[in-house]
């Protein structure tokens, strides 16, 4: 028998991922199962902490060529984010905690350019957060009580 002869079990869809080297969607399901297996949620942790470092310096116009993809409002919640996962991250990634407080700053620098504040979210003193009252004066800066 040949190798383009079928077998009698084959299915139209076997032949045809067969036939294009592709596999089969139980083998991708078994696969994925196997890879989720030794997956630690740590690994997830770090990972999503350095994409939103590195979305946020994409929505900061930080990344040479994707300046066009400035967006202050993206910027925030990947600040947010980041500063959300940082407690959680510091004891996983030791010395390399420094550099994660570096590119946060970076990014909180930059959102308070775009934006014209004198601090950004999340930076000692910072911004109000969205659910904190506003004065609606020009200088949007929040005083109690007003």
């Amino acid at each position: 028998m040949s190798s383009n002869d079928a077998t009698p079990d084959a299915t139209p869809e076997d032949l045809a991922a067969g036939a294009a080297g592709q596999p089969s969607e139980e083998e991708l399901m078994a696969a994925y199962e196997e890879q989720m297996k030794s997956i630690r949620v740590e690994e997830v942790v770090v990972q999503s902490l350095a994409s939103l470092i590195e979305i946020g310096g994409r929505r900061a116009g930080l990344v040479p060529g994707a300046q066009d993809e400035a967006d202050p409002t993206q910027l925030q919640v990947a600040i947010e984010a980041i500063r959300a996962l940082q407690p959680v991250v510091a004891p996983l990634i030791g010395p390399n905690k420094s550099q994660i407080d570096q590119a946060l700053s970076q990014l909180q620098l930059a959102f308070a350019q775009m934006t014209g504040q004198s601090t950004a979210p999340g930076a000692e003193g910072g911004a109000p957060k969205a659910d904190s009252p506003a004065d609606p004066g020009p200088s949007r800066l929040w005083v109690p009580g007003q």
